[in-house]
């Protein structure tokens, strides 16, 4: 009871801020942000900050999340990859628009600790992969919807490879140091075209995979 109070009083702060789609908003309320917060930060779970996780890497704002989902336009969306799975947090949310959500992670300990929440809250739908995201996962191509969870200086050629025709593409793209932009892609007749949504910040995304 306390727990779904929690998730209501994050969902009603969220929209004071940003109005949220009614299958983003029910996403939401069905699922529990502090399963995915270290024990030391359990307390600001339904806080609207990024909190730390290990190896110096953050679970995003949960405005940062809802927003992100939702400019993904995930309505009717069968297929989703996710590069950089972090806590979980993010993919956990799309398994709940989405019948198939693809996530990969480069740093083991944390795909771990994910892998272990999902088995906990029991959701299924969720697919993981160690290895450099940035790399794609070419065996469940193409992806109706990618979205990045870490900032990049552009977006690997080999992801809108994999995106299908008529596909999104949402990443938070680095103009300057600290001056990111939620950017979406596109892809119509086999062309990429873009704009740009937002001013955010996000950790960097990094290459290669850390054990």
């Amino acid at each position: 009871m306390i727990k779904a109070r929690n998730r209501q009083n994050l969902v009603n702060e969220m929209e004071q801020h940003f109005t949220l789609d009614p299958h983003v908003k029910e996403a939401f309320l069905s699922i529990d942000r502090e399963a995915f917060v270290p024990n030391e930060f359990k307390h600001l779970s339904y806080k609207l900050d990024a909190l730390p996780l290990a190896a110096s890497q953050w679970i995003s704002s949960p405005l940062t999340v809802a927003k992100m989902t939702q400019h993904l336009e995930l309505n009717g969306v069968d297929s989703v990859l996710e590069v950089g799975c972090g806590s979980g947090y993010q993919a956990a949310i799309l398994s709940k628009i989405c019948r198939r959500v693809f996530t990969i992670e480069r740093i083991d300990e944390l795909l771990k600790e994910a892998k272990n929440t999902f088995s906990k809250l029991e959701i299924h739908n969720i697919f993981t992969r160690f290895d450099d995201g940035q790399r794609g996962w070419k065996q469940y191509a193409p992806f109706e919807r990618i979205l990045f969870s870490a900032t990049a200086k552009e977006v690997p050629e080999v992801l809108f490879e994999q995106l299908a025709e008529g596909g999104i593409l949402i990443a938070p793209v680095e103009e300057t140091e600290n001056y990111h932009i939620i950017t979406r892609y596109y892809k119509k007749n086999g062309r990429i075209t873009s704009e740009t949504i937002e001013q955010c910040l996000f950790v960097p995304i990094l290459d290669g995979t850390q054990k």
